[in-house]
């Protein structure tokens, strides 16, 4: 017989301490690590467990011989539990910012695309709008933007449109436009532009699997029927340069960036005939309500989209 639920108890108690321990079981499958990563004794981390599992009326772990594991519940409540701990090391942050003479932490999230060619420059703006107010900046792909957007994590979010939306205010940000990148003694290189059956042709190197371009040329390769030649996979726009600079392969990116990791003789970058090589960004934020008056400043100046003032 499978062990009952422990049974739920109508008033949920616990302090940030049980929250953290069960985030560390969870990470490390077992209790006596996870309670060593809090500094507690092993019993008393597993009664912590256990009332904790009472009072949410479910099971979280499932006992084994060699550790613990999340059951579908626990998996689910993670989420949960950690949502909770960003939102106290937020709380935290602001009021040290406001400790030492902030007027508040305003979090952003982007992707690589946008933190190179945009935010530099708005961020700047920001700084002049927005004087004691500190952006924290932090660089994810456009999937992970969304999520911690969904999660509340950070307050404004970028991402890339073709993904799709999610259900937050939003409003258009910037565009770019991608090209494809190759060695100088690349069949292709000759050319004055490229179509989407010459980049699928291509022996491409490519960002991780849950970078937005990467999404899109997968989708681009399912639609014609094709399967993408991913030669490799590398972190960044400047290792996809190297290795395209030894004609590895052919490398697919925004025309600014190519510019600044592919400008020297060694490249050619290639304009690419098609709709789907103009990206649009998505400007996305918390509802108005849940958002300080730091973060609707910062929201307002980089809501502007002032083109004409943009770098070229």
């Amino acid at each position: 017989m499978t062990p009952s639920a422990p049974s739920r108890n109508p008033r949920l108690h616990f302090d940030l301490t049980t929250i953290q321990l069960f985030i560390a079981v969870a990470d490390q499958g077992s209790i006596t690590r996870g309670a060593e990563r809090l500094h507690l004794a092993a019993a008393a981390a597993s009664r912590r467990i256990l009332e904790l599992e009472s009072q949410l009326g479910v099971s979280l772990f499932e006992r084994l011989p060699h550790g613990m594991a999340l059951t579908e519940a626990g998996r689910a409540l993670l989420a949960h539990a950690r949502g909770i701990t960003h939102t106290v090391q937020r709380m935290q942050d602001d009021a040290s910012s406001f400790v030492g003479g902030d007027l508040g932490v305003v979090r952003v999230a982007a992707p690589k695309s946008a933190v190179i060619q945009f935010l530099p420059f708005d961020i700047q703006r920001c700084a002049a709008a927005c004087p004691g107010v500190r952006i924290d900046l932090q660089e994810m792909n456009s999937q992970e933007v969304q999520q911690s957007l969904r999660r509340g994590t950070v307050d404004i979010g970028i991402y890339e449109g073709s993904l799709g939306g999610i259900d937050m205010p939003t409003e258009p940000y910037r565009s770019d436009r991608l090209v494809l990148v190759v060695a100088r003694g690349h069949a292709l290189a000759r050319r004055k532009q490229v179509t989407t059956e010459d980049v699928l042709d291509c022996d491409l190197i490519v960002l991780g699997e849950s970078s937005a371009i990467s999404i899109g040329l997968e989708r681009l390769a399912e639609e014609a029927g094709r399967v993408l030649r991913m030669r490799m996979r590398v972190g960044g726009f400047d290792s996809i340069a190297a290795l395209v600079a030894q004609n590895l392969g052919g490398g697919v990116m925004p025309e600014t960036i190519a510019r600044e990791v592919a400008g020297g003789s060694r490249f050619v970058r290639l304009p690419i005939a098609g709709p789907w090589a103009e990206r649009r960004f998505v400007l996305c934020h918390r509802p108005h309500g849940a958002l300080s008056s730091a973060a609707q400043g910062v929201l307002a100046v980089l809501a502007q989209n002032a083109k004409p003032e943009s770098p070229k």
